[in-house]
């Protein structure tokens, strides 16, 4: 794709944002994008403010004319932070199930709609 071609940062956002509920706006720049998902509740008996839960966030980078996904798992505490930790066997399955599902969407946005391909980064979860 010639940088003519390529869409703008603004125009790309929107198509990450039609993805589902998953883009923070206010973390991204052009070219570097952050996803994330809430999977699963790791308590549902404690009160909603407290909530912590099990799921995955994404870095997306766009190398030349290309982009790099390094996904993660974990934990998103009480605090509003992700913490690289292991999960059960159970959260981990629907973690990934979500995981995998939004990467297809992804890659029907990036490589369908801009003629992007999609790799995973060296350091990425191995589950797509």
């Amino acid at each position: 794709m010639t940088d003519a071609s390529a869409p703008t940062h603004y125009r790309l956002m929107t198509s990450l944002k039609a993805i589902g509920p998953y883009l923070r706006e206010g973390e991204c720049q052009a070219g570097k994008y952050w996803f994330d998902c809430l999977s699963v509740c790791v308590d549902d008996k404690k009160s909603p403010e407290l909530r912590e839960f099990w799921g995955w966030w994404l870095d997306l980078t766009k190398v030349e004319n290309d982009f790099v996904a390094n996904y993660t798992l974990g934990q998103y505490d009480e605090k509003g932070d992700w913490l690289e930790v292991a999960m059960s066997v159970k959260a981990k399955k629907e973690v990934e199930r979500t995981l995998e599902e939004f990467h297809e969407k992804l890659v029907k946005v990036l490589s369908g709609h801009y003629d992007y391909s999609l790799s995973l980064h060296k350091n990425s979860v191995d589950t797509v």
